[in-house]
């Protein structure tokens, strides 16, 4: 049993800061050194030069950093270069690697990042998670696979029908570890652990190193080497923090002229209810927004965040399931809309902005009677933000997500808001903010003047909304975003909402 292995201590590895080595120096196999340049990826981040010298040797590693500090490559790479040095065949229903991820959309975007090094290979990988039909999966599984990325529940309900078999695992990876003991699947690792074989190398990669993350140290690593290069609690200098204390009643004015700002923008919530009012009441002041969370299934889920990654909206309204289980590039500008509960949860939201070297803003929003709470939360984070009395037209909303505002006005009838037309001009608005290209601003006069600009699908408002601004037709983004399904179309959503927002952040969030 994978539970009598020694329970060596673990040990520590100092982590060279400064290397100059590159994939190749690592000992990074040539194939896939190509495929990473060919994608832009030349210069190995601390994660990846730190654990791939022992992880490509085979052995047991824990890698600590925050998301977004490069771990997919950190454990991709050694997977396949492994598996490719290794003369076991590849058999049906039977993977030789697997990689346990906490969310769908985070198991999706590894295997995205895993195909085309795959493919240089010819190793074959496979996504299994629930939310949509097993039958593909199933054909998958007997079609045989190397690298099988999986969701617990799913895996767990496909071994159980006879349709997987993990005794030909020789490497198994869990990414996220401590978001999987916060969701509470840790007793379903156990188990798909316990059915691994003890002498396959392990590798556990996790912001944080909790009690329960500890329990799966000791028992299913051998004797691991440790590399913490980046841990949740380390500050992010290019990440500026703003709480905007103001009225519980221009919390959504103030919402609306941030989102209508040109660049990403990822709005947090704490419920799933609360996200679904908030992306209606949004689209009805005239910012196109989608949702993601929970209640939705799982082709909506990818369908929203397909669109905000390739720009088709330039606004995601998300509870904590996309605290983690997103990677989207160039999201300026993260909103706690609701403050979270745990620290942990501010850190990881804020996490989606300042990736990989770039800069990003955090903005809390805080009413009267969560003045307490969020002075206590961001001290747990270590965070000391700016605070700043605010209300609708405060010029600081203005340096926070600068640009000219853009609104869009649904037609009467529609059942979805579309950009009334896509500028020809791509790339930075004004504010420098990735992806923020705007179109012209349309012409006509008073409110609900049709927009001149192609393709008006929407009608746009010329005059000044209520908060004061002039409204101006948003462009697309010409910043590539890597997501790991095709291409489509974002959601339709309809209707206005009440927003409830302000109240007071009570016990564990309700859920994701």
């Amino acid at each position: 049993m994978a539970a009598d292995r020694p329970r060596s201590s673990v040990s520590s590895s100092p982590t060279s800061q400064s290397s100059p080595a590159g994939f190749a120096e690592l000992g990074v196999p040539s194939a896939l050194v190509a495929v990473l340049a060919a994608n832009g990826v030349t210069t190995p981040f601390p994660i990846q030069r730190a654990t791939l010298p022992d992880s490509l040797a085979g052995r047991d590693v824990l890698g600590r950093g925050r998301t977004g500090s490069g771990k997919t490559y950190a454990f991709a790479l050694p997977v396949l270069a492994r598996l490719a040095g290794s003369d076991k065949p590849r058999r049906p229903k039977r993977p030789r690697a697997l990689i346990l991820a906490p969310t769908r959309e985070l198991a999706s975007q590894i295997e995205a990042a895993l195909a085309p090094l795959a493919k240089a290979l010819s190793l074959r990988t496979l996504t299994v998670f629930g939310g949509v039909g097993a039958g593909p999966q199933v054909s998958g599984l007997r079609s045989g696979v190397d690298v099988l990325v999986a969701c617990p529940g799913r895996l767990e309900d496909l071994i159980s029908s006879g349709h997987a078999d993990l005794s030909d695992v020789e490497i198994t990876v869990l990414d996220e570890a401590d978001h999987m003991a916060d969701l509470g699947f840790l007793p379903s690792v156990r188990r798909l652990l316990d059915r691994t074989p003890a002498a396959g190398q392990r590798m556990l990669f996790s912001a944080t190193l909790d009690a329960g993350v500890d329990v799966l140290v000791k028992r299913y690593l051998h004797n691991p080497i440790t590399h913490s290069v980046d841990s949740a609690q380390s500050p992010v200098s290019q990440m500026s923090h703003h709480v905007l204390h103001l009225a519980a009643d221009d919390r959504l004015p103030v919402l609306v002229e941030l989102t209508a700002a040109p660049g990403r923008t990822l709005v947090f919530t704490r419920t799933k209810h609360g996200a679904k009012k908030l992306t209606r009441q949004l689209i009805a002041s005239g910012v196109p927004a989608v949702e993601l969370h929970g209640n939705l299934s799982q082709n909506a889920r990818t369908r929203n965040l397909e669109a905000f990654s390739d720009g088709s909206t330039h606004t995601l309204v998300a509870t904590d399931i996309a605290a983690r289980g997103i990677h989207v590039d160039d999201i300026g500008l993260v909103v706690h809309a609701d403050p979270p509960v745990e620290h942990k949860a501010y850190l990881h939201r804020s996490g989606r902005t300042a990736r990989a070297g770039a800069g990003g803003t955090v903005i809390t929003l805080m009413t009267d009677d969560q003045v307490a709470d969020v002075r206590d939360l961001t001290r747990r984070a270590a965070i000391s933000p700016t605070v700043t009395r605010t209300r609708p037209g405060h010029p600081l909303l203005a340096q926070l997500a600068p640009g000219e505002r853009a609104f869009v006005t649904p037609v009467p009838g529609s059942i979805t808001a579309e950009p009334a037309g896509r500028s020809h001009s791509s790339g930075r608005g004004s504010s420098g903010r990735p992806g923020g290209g705007r179109g012209k601003p349309a012409t006509g006069s008073g409110f609900g003047g049709r927009g001149s600009s192609q393709g008006g699908a929407g009608r746009v408002s010329t005059g000044r909304p209520a908060s004061g601004r002039t409204s101006a037709v948003r462009g697309s983004s010409s910043t590539p975003a890597h997501t790991s399904e095709s291409r489509t179309a974002g959601p339709r959503v309809s209707g206005a909402a009440a927003f409830s927002a302000g109240a007071r952040p009570r016990g564990r969030r309700t859920g994701s």
